[in-house]
């Protein structure tokens, strides 16, 4: 699924314009965007969580030339599904194997 068809849903199931959903969903993305980048989570029940990871530093090496590389700490985007999200997909799952 494409953020042009999530505007499509919107357009369609809730009989918004093409500009009043393309903006709705442009200020969902953009908070959920915001608040990443100042660190906090985001549940969404029922769907699942992202969380924010925090990578320390640390000496690596560069597997080519064998030189020793500072690796800077970063932060990273963990997402895990809800409970409900869960068992939905895994209800959709046709189990022959």
């Amino acid at each position: 699924m494409l953020k042009s068809d999530l505007v499509a849903t919107l357009v369609r199931k809730n009989g918004l314009t093409q500009k009043q959903a393309e903006l709705a969903i442009e200020s969902i993305f953009e908070s959920m965007t915001s608040a990443l980048c100042r660190g906090e989570n985001i549940e969404i029940r029922g769907f699942g969580a992202f969380h924010v990871k925090h990578y320390d530093g640390y000496q690596g090496r560069n597997p080519k030339t064998g030189e020793r590389i500072e690796v800077k700490p970063k932060r990273g985007i963990l997402f895990r599904t809800g409970k409900e999200l869960r068992d939905r997909v895994n209800r959709g799952v046709d189990r022959k194997a």
